[in-house]
């Protein structure tokens, strides 16, 4: 039998006694602002999130592009300057043509048994300067001109009272460059003034 005189509160209070508090109904109010706080929070951090994922897959892509970028340079450069190593070893080549050239007397040009053996080095130095031109490797022009430190190397200087100081005066052995590069600097001689 129930008992009408207890009031209504305290027999409520004595029903739910032993029950865990977790499963009794709290207040609505406090539990609704907390929630709507903690998924703002939770959105808040998810946006930082989400824009620190868009940073770094900016930061990816320019990587990306700059990576492509090398590479497409690296294989141009491999191509244009494939031959500078081969280039540079045959130049020892073309600067002997060129000294054998040099020193045949002109006596011996005018030699009709001579006269073949000649035109026959002067044609392979052609050739030579022929494909040299056809892969980008051109000679240096020195002299007559003011030193320049990156095509030139100046050997010693030659006092000269014709000449400007600073300008070569005499080509010791040829400089070459391949399409922008230097191959090999020109050693020159340079005028200076006269003591």
């Amino acid at each position: 039998m129930i008992d009408n005189d207890k009031p209504q509160d305290e027999a409520v209070e004595k029903e739910l006694s032993g029950v865990p508090e977790e499963f009794l109904d709290q207040s609505d109010e406090g539990t609704a602002e907390e929630e709507t706080s903690a998924l703002d929070e939770a959105l808040d951090r998810l946006r930082e999130d989400l824009e620190v994922a868009k940073q770094e897959v900016l930061y990816a892509k320019a990587e990306t592009q700059n990576v492509r970028r090398r590479m497409e340079k690296d294989v141009a450069d491999a191509r244009a300057y494939a031959a500078t190593g081969f280039a540079r070893d045959v130049l020892s080549v073309a600067d002997n043509l060129s000294r054998a050239i040099d020193v045949i007397p002109a006596a011996l040009r005018e030699d009709e048994t001579m006269k073949g053996l000649i035109a026959g080095i002067e044609a392979t130095q052609r050739e030579l300067e022929k494909v040299f031109g056809q892969h980008g490797v051109t000679r240096i022009a020195s002299v007559g001109l003011p030193l320049d430190p990156n095509q030139h190397q100046a050997m010693m200087e030659i006092p000269s009272a014709d000449h400007e100081s600073g300008t070569v005066i005499q080509e010791m052995q040829s400089g070459y460059m391949i399409k922008d590069r230097l191959l090999r600097p020109a050693m020159v001689g340079v005028a200076k003034k006269p003591d």
